[in-house]
């Protein structure tokens, strides 16, 4: 009996031993392949994390594109911005004004008329240079320029005796530059009677009597209405012997007569209505004041 047990109990033991080498045997690979599948996974996480950057790479500049092709398209869809043309203000403001010659009277003329009259016509307009009187130079004031331009005034205005005419006509811009004029040559005009002639709270039929009533030696105005007058055969040229442009003034905008658009068309229309005519028949004389 004794032996027995101690068989069995060998035989126990034995087997435990034999159960506990196969329990290692099989957590060893186990270990193993767990040792084994953690590089993996870390292989995995870092796999799927690069794919993960790659497609916010990607992302992002799939989201940066369509934008600068929107702003391409916004550029296209805006109106460029044009380059400010120089005023007439600009230009004067940043250059010394120049006195203005018959050769500038002349160059304005034939512009003017260049696609508006033939070339017979054209050569018409052309003046000599005895049609023009001394310019202004810049440093004469108005009385100062017509003694100098007419020495004999005293004696001309002695003479004139014809209603509905002038012998000096003296054509600006506006109707307040014409009353600045007429009180500036006080010391010129002696006992001639000068007349206003402008459009500006005056009816022209009230010009025409005042032109019938008594004789009138100096006529200031603008030359749309003189023009207008002269059409209406309220004022005669067969008196007049000077014609003054107020050429080298300028308002606040820094604009000579013939700069002011419809102003310089209107000066044009009195030349041709009947004064380069008397320019060319030695009756009349231009002076650019």
């Amino acid at each position: 009996m004794g032996d027995d047990l101690g068989d069995e109990w060998w035989a126990h033991e034995g087997n435990s031993d034999e159960a506990e080498e196969k329990t290692q045997q099989e957590k060893q690979p186990t270990e193993k392949t767990t040792k084994k599948t953690k590089p993996e996974k870390r292989k995995s996480v870092t796999e799927e994390t690069v794919k993960a950057k790659k497609k916010k790479k990607t992302q992002q500049k799939e989201c940066i594109i369509p934008k600068k092709k929107d702003t391409e398209d916004e550029k296209s869809t805006k109106p460029k911005r044009k380059r400010k043309k120089k005023t007439i203000t600009d230009v004067l403001s940043s250059s010394e004004p120049k006195p203005g010659s018959p050769a500038d009277l002349q160059t304005l003329v034939t512009q003017h008329f260049s696609d508006k009259l033939s070339v017979i016509e054209q050569e018409e307009l052309k003046l000599l240079e005895s049609s023009f009187l001394s310019s202004n130079d810049l440093t004469h004031t108005l009385s100062s320029y017509l003694k100098q331009v007419c020495p004999k005034w005293s004696k001309i205005q002695k003479q004139h005796t014809e209603k509905s005419s002038v012998v000096l006509l003296i054509v600006c811009s506006s109707a307040l530059r014409a009353i600045e004029l007429i009180k500036q040559m006080t010391a010129f005009k002696g006992e001639a009677k000068a007349v206003k002639l402008f459009a500006k709270h005056i009816k022209m039929e009230e010009q025409v009597k005042l032109l019938q009533k008594g004789v009138t030696h100096i006529g200031v105005g603008t030359p749309g209405r003189i023009s207008a007058l002269i059409e209406k055969e309220g004022l005669s040229l067969q008196a007049l012997k000077y014609v003054v442009l107020d050429w080298n003034w300028r308002d606040q905008k820094l604009r000579r007569m013939v700069d002011v658009p419809e102003v310089k068309l209107d000066v044009m229309k009195l030349l041709q209505g009947g004064i380069l005519n008397g320019c060319k028949e030695d009756k009349v004389k231009i002076g650019l004041f």
